[in-house]
């Protein structure tokens, strides 16, 4: 539906274009959606249309007399030429020309300052006199400033041990929660086993409770695998952690 909309208006523009040219009336007006131009050309000339419209407004919103309506008008207009120049730059990239919006410089006000602004919404002029706005933009000035306080050096310095979670267990609470999922894994082996070996009561060894499993039914049963015991599964969890704790350093270092 969209597309069909879009090819009628652009037959119609083409359609104008013609009609203007056959009575003499070179006017041209910048079409309301870019997608509607084909080529790349006549897309960067309309680039270059707005950007005048943009330079002209930010002329007139210097002057702080104009009152505060004006004002907001003029500001909200700016922002919308804005967003206007990027959908030209994206159908300048998409017709195969430059890609503007890949080196664009910082917005600026007449007198070449960057603009400061929220959200991607803008001030320029005497929009940032307007009330409301002023304690809008020290807000998050701050918190720019903020921002760059906190160095990426910092931050590496405050990782410790307990970032990587090395001390977890100094509290004693996470052993006896392990000991219990244990416990409860151990005594479902043994359920397993007692429904797979009806009659067959598998011995506990109170050492190593699943390596009671294998001393069941009297060496009827027979594991040709060697189950872990407990310090095999602590070394395999300790070298895990020290590798993670190795990969997140040199990450953290890259970065």
């Amino acid at each position: 539906m969209a597309r069909n909309e879009e090819k009628a208006q652009s037959m119609l523009n083409r359609y104008l274009k013609q009609k203007d040219a056959a009575d003499g009336n070179v006017l041209e007006r910048r079409p309301y959606l870019a997608t509607l131009c084909d080529d790349v050309d006549e897309a960067q000339k309309w680039r270059r249309d707005i950007l005048k419209d943009i330079g002209r407004k930010v002329m007139d919103i210097q002057n702080d007399g104009l009152g505060e309506g004006r004002i907001r008008e003029l500001n909200d207009g700016i922002n919308k030429l804005f967003r206007e120049k990027r959908h030209w730059e994206r159908r300048i990239k998409d017709l195969g020309g430059p890609d503007f919006a890949r080196n664009a410089a910082p917005v600026t006000d007449s007198d070449g300052t960057v603009v400061a602004g929220s959200k991607g919404y803008y001030y320029f002029g005497a929009a940032r006199k307007l009330p409301g706005v002023k304690e809008l933009l020290e807000q998050q000035a701050q918190y720019e400033e903020e921002k760059k306080k906190v160095t990426s050096s910092e931050l590496y310095r405050r990782v410790d041990a307990d970032y990587y979670g090395f001390r977890d267990e100094d509290d004693g609470i996470l052993v006896g929660l392990e000991k219990e999922a244990e416990k409860r894994a151990r005594l479902e082996l043994v359920k397993d086993f007692e429904q797979k070996h009806p009659g067959v009561k598998p011995e506990m060894d109170h050492d190593n409770d699943i390596g009671g499993v294998e001393k069941a039914a009297g060496g009827g049963f027979q594991s040709y695998v060697r189950l872990p015991e407990a310090s095999d599964l602590e070394g395999v969890l300790l070298e895990r952690k020290k590798r993670e704790a190795l990969d997140r350093l040199e990450a953290s270092i890259q970065s």
